[in-house]
């Protein structure tokens, strides 16, 4: 992941039942970040899309999981954003 060391990321996470598919499909689309000058600035959609649309759900689970997906997407960004400043002020102070 942009911006994220092997040792940033925990090697051990509690994935809750009914997070699961969200997670699975976050999981799914980890080389599916756009990134600009800046890092990261969201996940590729349009292959999330695809991907939710051969899952087979119904409308309301379909409209859930896109809700749970940018949850994910969003605090994803913010570790990541945070994790880029930090090295970047280490980097300014050395």
């Amino acid at each position: 992941m942009a911006g994220l060391t092997r040792e940033d990321v925990a090697t051990s996470i509690e994935v809750w039942p009914q997070t699961e598919r969200a997670f699975n499909l976050f999981r799914s689309l980890r080389t599916q970040w756009l990134v600009g000058m800046g890092g990261p600035v969201g996940l590729n959609f349009v292959v999330a899309y695809h991907r939710m649309d051969r899952m087979g759900l119904a409308a309301a689970e379909y409209d859930q999981l896109d809700q749970d997906l940018q949850i994910m997407e969003a605090a994803a960004l913010q570790v990541i954003h945070e994790q880029i400043e930090e090295r970047a002020q280490r980097s300014a102070r050395e």
